[in-house]
């Protein structure tokens, strides 16, 4: 919790500057090459949270592999972040970037669960859909397969669901078939 304060307070710096200085969109970009690097590797993400590394260690394997794919701006965060000794807060702090820069953007998030993968038409037609509900002008979607749901989808808005699944529904069938007296085993 103190962390994802912390987090979110360097966030609300960073992002401010970003807009000051018309980097909004580079230093995004440069926040989600990080995320996906902590993500990817497990190595880099334990060697940023490891206190018996030094911090000027720590900071000169952020320069070595972020120094001319970054934005200036990222990368004097970075090392303002080591100075202060809170490198183990930029995974939180990189992935907090990304969804205060959708609220700035007035982009919604939204996750659909499917059975299968989603097409072209599928796609366009849920984005759609969140568009109505949110009210906002765009939209990131993210999709997840799940085999298991035999069909249909799972659509999370914020705090909505609609849940549409095949499983689902088979369950509320069998509530509804095991409530019934004449029904004896189901």
């Amino acid at each position: 919790m103190v962390d994802s304060k912390a987090a979110s307070r360097y966030v609300k710096s960073l992002l401010g500057l970003a807009i000051e200085q018309k980097a909004l969109d580079n230093v995004h970009n440069d926040m989600l090459f990080f995320s996906k690097t902590v993500d990817e590797n497990k190595n880099f993400a334990l060697m940023l949270r490891n206190p018996v590394i030094p911090h000027d260690k720590k900071s000169a394997i952020l320069s070595a592999i972020f120094k001319g794919k970054v934005h200036s701006l990222t990368m004097s965060f970075f090392d303002i972040i080591t100075r202060k000794n809170r490198e183990p807060l930029l995974p939180a702090i990189a992935k907090e970037f990304h969804n205060q820069y959708n609220e700035y953007k007035g982009i919604s998030k939204a996750t659909v669960t499917s059975a299968t993968p989603l097409d072209a038409a599928l796609r366009a037609e849920f984005e759609g859909l969140v568009k109505k509900y949110s009210n906002l002008k765009q939209v990131e979607l993210i999709e997840k397969v799940d085999p298991s749901m035999i069909g249909g989808f799972v659509l999370k808005v914020g705090d909505r669901q609609i849940d549409a699944s095949l499983s689902n529904k088979l369950k509320a069938l069998k509530v509804k078939f095991s409530q019934n007296p004449y029904i004896k085993e189901f």
